[in-house]
């Protein structure tokens, strides 16, 4: 599988676009016309929006324009093996925080690292782990007092 560099300015251009379209749709529920004490809160960001959306349309019509034939792909097999194994862990750390809370996700994911892509040996790769999750409740916890999710496994215990 390859993916080439204009196919990428052009999705990237309609992700762009989609964001444009959402700060003019967000902006016209709360207003985008002139009254009588000045422009509504949506004024502005309407006319942001409206930018963003032209800066992505000629974003990707330059890239339609500009195919250049032989280039080197942006993507390929094992760039996307690269990406995949970076991008899919923090996925799953997305995941497990989202349902066992941030500080477990965290402890598996740096496990996960440690152990995969750092090659360290299981028992050094959990106490990373355990090293790092405890200095960030630390951090955030005691230091800042910033209460971040915990989940339903600390909550059990006690740990609010």
């Amino acid at each position: 599988m390859e993916i080439s560099r204009p196919a990428m300015e052009v999705v990237t251009a309609a992700t762009t676009a989609l964001i444009g379209a959402v700060v003019c749709y967000g902006s016209l529920q709360n207003g985008i016309e002139w009254a009588d004490g000045g422009p509504q809160p949506g004024y502005f960001p309407f006319y942001v929006g409206c930018l963003i959306m032209l800066g992505s349309a000629a974003t990707a019509l330059q890239a339609l324009m500009r195919r250049e034939a032989g280039s080197a792909p942006f993507l390929d097999g094992e760039r996307l093996r690269t990406v995949a194994a970076f991008f899919l862990p923090i996925v799953g750390f997305a995941l497990i925080s989202g349902f066992l809370g941030l500080y477990i996700g965290m402890g598996i994911y740096v496990f996960y690292a440690m152990w995969t892509a750092a090659k360290f040996r299981p028992h050094v790769a959990l106490l990373i782990a355990l090293l790092v999750v405890a200095v960030n409740f630390i951090i955030f916890e005691e230091l800042f007092m910033v209460p971040l999710l915990k989940g339903p496994v600390l909550n059990h215990f006690g740990i609010y």
